[in-house]
């Protein structure tokens, strides 16, 4: 009997972890994807974006954010100063991907630096330019885009110390390709992401249940610090530490600021609470962003009461005003505005602030609306990058619902991730469109 037991324990955990690769696995598939996405998708995005050289440069534990996704499994940082070039040539259909560094970084990267024939790097680098001498050469610079800013002053000053007279005016920003290398999702990440989603959904779904939390004893800090082990006892990794607050009826509606900083420590989870969590994971150089919301159920109850119900749905609705705004092409700040718009004038009162989500939690492209920018980002990511398909997004919004039998203000925050691609958008593994129950009910115990 204790053996079935402790096998029921761990169905949960075992339910989760078969998903998961040990490492030499997961290695081998970042460095597939990798190559994918060096000889089929970088091609596309250097001509899109007509730029025929792309240089990189950085130095050890001082990573661009760009680089960074560039280095092989087995590379956790890059090696002394780290120099990549690649050059396209779109007539010949070519392209180099060169390294000026002492040994290849992974398979795709050759090493085009023999330090015994030319001892100076900078040197070296400007060789290889003059020789192919190309129409532009991108540098990761950028005012609005922060991670592709990732070259430093240092660097770029001797760069351009070092750089002949005659190729400075080729020198541009490389900020759209950098953004577009970050946001562009293939179809074998895809299909990964939605594994990472699913985990994800998860881990939620089992903090927020009777085996985590006990009411009256259980405190919002604890779950947070259950969903931070949870992760790491997985082999996982979180961007951010996981945030759990409550919203009930002995209680005035808070500023959104609140749920991020200002929440009070050890809240003790009562019964008919509504409880809503920030949380996401790191896994295969991908990330997850999911906020979702959970019920108390009271002793005499079996489902959520029908006015939370509805204030969920509200969400929902406000979910589907964005996702429905979402066009090829649009900016960000006219998506906001239209959505907005249009949950306003169904009745509904609602924020937006959805990111790109991916190769970073708060990763690069398409940003609709801030929380604190709900008139739009006056950055270029907001106001000129258009939306792009095979991107990702963290879809990050809420809407604030009068609830009666509360006699207060509620807000209703959800995120899931989504997807857009040629064919429109779709969520990558789902949204809560119920509230999860603790308890969950039993039904052949007849509650």
């Amino acid at each position: 009997m204790r053996k079935t037991i402790l096998v029921l324990l761990l169905l949960p955990f075992m339910a989760i972890s078969q998903q998961i690769l040990p490492e030499v696995e997961r290695a081998r598939v970042i460095d597939e994807i990798l190559e994918e996405r060096f000889n089929n998708l970088l091609p596309q995005l250097m001509d899109q974006a007509g730029m025929d050289m792309w240089v990189l440069i950085s130095r050890e534990y001082n990573e661009d954010p760009v680089l960074k996704t560039m280095l092989p499994a087995t590379w956790l940082n890059a090696r002394r100063r780290t120099i990549i070039l690649f050059y396209r040539d779109k007539e010949k259909n070519t392209i180099e991907k060169l390294a000026v560094a002492r040994y290849d970084i992974g398979k795709s990267i050759k090493s085009a630096w023999d330090k015994e024939k030319e001892p100076d790097q900078w040197k070296r680098l400007m060789q290889l330019i003059t020789e192919r001498n190309p129409d532009k050469i991108g540098l990761n610079f950028s005012k609005d885009h922060n991670i592709a800013d990732g070259l430093d002053k240092t660097d770029y000053d001797e760069f351009m110390a070092n750089l002949p007279k005659k190729h400075h005016s080729k020198v541009v920003s490389a900020e759209q390709l950098a953004v577009r290398w970050i946001e562009t999702r293939t179809p074998r990440e895809m299909a990964i992401f939605n594994q990472l989603v699913d985990i994800t959904h998860d881990i939620i779904a089992e903090a927020f249940s009777e085996k985590v939390i006990t009411p009256g004893v259980t405190t919002t800090t604890e779950v947070e610090w259950w969903m931070r082990q949870k992760v790491t006892d997985l082999g996982l990794e979180t961007w951010f530490h996981p945030t759990v607050d409550v919203q009930r009826t002995s209680e005035e509606l808070v500023g959104h600021l609140y749920s991020f900083s200002g929440r009070p420590d050890d809240e003790v989870i009562q019964r008919g609470d509504l409880l809503h969590c920030d949380f996401g994971i790191t896994y295969l150089r991908l990330n997850t962003d999911c906020q979702e919301l959970a019920y108390v159920l009271k002793p005499e109850e079996t489902e959520a009461p029908a006015f939370l119900v509805n204030a969920l749905y509200d969400g929902n609705r406000v979910q589907d005003f964005l996702t429905q705004n979402m066009v090829k092409g649009r900016v960000g700040n006219d998506i906001l505005a239209k959505a907005l718009q249009d949950a306003k004038n169904a009745g509904l009162r609602p924020a937006i602030y959805t990111h790109p989500l991916g190769s970073y939690g708060h990763s690069a492209g398409t940003t609709i609306g801030m929380w604190d920018a709900q008139g739009g980002v006056l950055k270029d990511d907001g106001e000129n990058y258009p939306l792009n398909p095979n991107t990702a997004y963290a879809i990050e919004l809420n809407t604030t619902v009068n609830i009666p039998e509360w006699s207060r203000d509620i807000r209703i925050m959800l995120e899931e991730a989504g997807f857009f691609g040629e064919d429109g958008f779709r969520y990558v593994n789902g949204r809560q469109t119920e509230f999860l129950l603790i308890p969950r009910p039993k039904s052949h115990l007849g509650n």
